[in-house]
């Protein structure tokens, strides 16, 4: 994804941005609109698409540019959004053809063209970047473009490759202003979404104008925003308070989200359920104590989800049993199936019949900010309450340790998934399968396998009983250790319509649907 980024989310983190200082696109707005101000602890770690994988950076992706295609607000299937049409060529899902709009212009006035959706995704390959969203990629083989009309080449069946190219990997950039093997510095941004930057402070503030040349899916774009990003939810909650901000999301104190008052005249708070998972990730290299699969075992034979979820973030999120959460297709409890409750005797003769010393001394890994240290030191908490393990909790800013897992630093760490899209494929190749976005050294011939035959199908319930095995052989070789499942709450004020459409639980941030009363 993810890298991790991975597409890449840390719950609740909010860290230091690349680079420093602020620059002007355009002049400024002199529409007289108000100004709705969004608030977010998310990250965005790169404006070029080539660079990112992580929820920050493809909220504003998604607002900033186009890609081929799109989701409507709770659809699994996308629709043409540069795109005039798109469709597989014959019944072979080995290649995919689509015919790119004529009306439209990146916000410089440059036309796009079928050749700008060939070099976008070509220079994600080219670049490879540790943070980039490569992994979605994988079946790709090669991509031509004649006319207006570009053609992808796939390796093998994919039936996922229109959910992947409708998500931010799909983006389009303009070739005449990205380098075509390196990413662009110089924190421009030129695309064709709905709205443009007219100004951006790193980890600070991003102001975005509509696109008068928009053209695409959505009917009608907002008015201008500003994205505020805040360095901890304590920051926010404080910043919502004193109402210098209009809407929230991601992420409010789950204790300020539990405690609000709901019929309060002034505030309106919409709930949705969310595929936003987190995970236990485990470092199975050589060298590391989890290369050991009966200490991982152990380890996810004694986790207590049910403290996690009321101790740390007061019941605002569910316990989680496997990859595919709830509301996904294919969802199963494959860990609760392995391990049911909470047994540390069941621990203790796990790593006693490997002949494994006690306690196990290991490293875990987190990105400081919101509950990510909380949930750290519960998990230490528990597994050391066990006397079965010693564990050195370690916080990190988030684009350091986003490098320091990739190289194996840690044993093991806390990592979030927002889905780029909604199918179990999303939670399964980018996680554990080759090029794993996790980056934790897990390979499995069998999950490669199984991976290729989910996504020979197009109707995605023929797939069900391969993602149901899938599901079973991670939680038998435990590369991962599903945690919970987050529900999506956006808050708002009266004045502030559409909020109930910013979000549907997906990660895409629909600015264009706020306005004012």
């Amino acid at each position: 994804m993810r890298s991790i980024r991975l597409r890449i989310l840390i719950t609740c983190v909010v860290l230091a941005i690349v680079g420093v200082g602020g620059w002007q696109l355009l002049p400024s707005d002199n529409s007289g609109q108000k100004v709705i101000t969004v608030g977010t602890t998310d990250v965005v770690t790169s404006l070029d698409p080539a660079g990112a994988y992580d929820a920050g950076s493809w909220a504003l992706f998604g607002n900033v540019y186009q890609s081929l295609l799109t989701f409507k607000p709770s659809s699994v299937t996308p629709v043409p959004d540069a795109a005039k049409k798109c469709d597989f060529v014959g019944s072979g899902l080995m290649t995919y053809r689509c015919e790119v709009r004529d009306d439209i212009t990146f916000a410089n006035g440059h036309k796009l063209t079928a050749e700008d959706v060939k070099f976008s995704v070509d220079r994600v390959a080219t670049i490879k970047s540790d943070q980039g969203p490569l992994p979605l990629f994988s079946t790709l083989k090669s991509t031509e473009a004649k006319g207006q009309t570009v053609t992808f080449h796939l390796r093998s069946r994919d039936a996922t490759f229109p959910l992947k190219i409708a998500t931010g990997a799909g983006a389009i950039v303009d070739h005449t202003e990205y380098p075509a093997d390196k990413l662009r510095t110089d924190h421009g941004a030129d695309g064709s979404g709905p709205y443009v930057i007219k100004s951006y402070d790193d980890g600070v503030r991003a102001h975005l104008a509509p696109n008068p040349s928009y053209h695409g899916a959505i009917g009608e774009t907002g008015g201008p925003v500003d994205i505020r990003y805040f360095k901890t939810s304590a920051d926010l909650a404080k910043a919502w308070k004193a109402k210098k901000v209009d809407v929230t999301h991601r992420q409010m104190p789950p204790a300020v989200i539990a405690g609000l008052d709901t019929s309060a005249e002034d505030i309106r708070m919409n709930e949705a359920d969310s595929a936003e998972i987190r995970n236990l990730v485990f470092n199975v290299r050589q060298g590391s104590p989890m290369s050991q699969l009966p200490v991982r075992k152990a380890i996810a034979a004694v986790i207590d989800r049910d403290k996690i979820v009321t101790d740390v973030f007061d019941s605002t999120v569910d316990p989680l049993y496997s990859l595919v959460p709830q509301g996904i297709t294919s969802h199963s409890t494959a860990f609760f199936d392995e391990f049911p409750e909470p047994n540390v005797d069941e621990a203790k003769q796990l790593l006693g019949d490997a002949g494994i010393s006690t306690p196990v001394e290991f490293s875990l890994g987190y990105a400081p900010g919101g509950t990510a240290g909380p949930e750290a030191a519960e998990l230490r908490k528990q597994l050391e309450a066990t006397g079965l393990f010693k564990v050195k909790t370690i916080g990190k800013p988030w684009t350091t340790f986003q490098k320091d897992y990739a190289n194996g630093e840690f044993d093991a760490y806390t990592v979030g998934w927002l889905p780029d899209f909604p199918d179990p494929d999303n939670f399964i190749a980018p996680l554990v399968g080759a090029d794993s976005a996790l980056q934790g050294g897990y390979e499995s011939k069998r999950v490669d396998q199984l991976i290729t035959a989910t996504q020979q199908f197009g109707e995605r319930g023929q797939a069900a009983d391969d993602f149901k095995e899938l599901q079973q052989v991670i939680a038998r070789d435990v590369p991962v250790v599903p945690l919970w499942q987050k529900k999506d709450y956006v808050l708002s004020s009266a004045e502030v319509t559409g909020a109930q459409y910013l979000s549907d639980g997906t990660g895409i941030w629909r600015l264009w649907e706020l306005g004012w009363i």
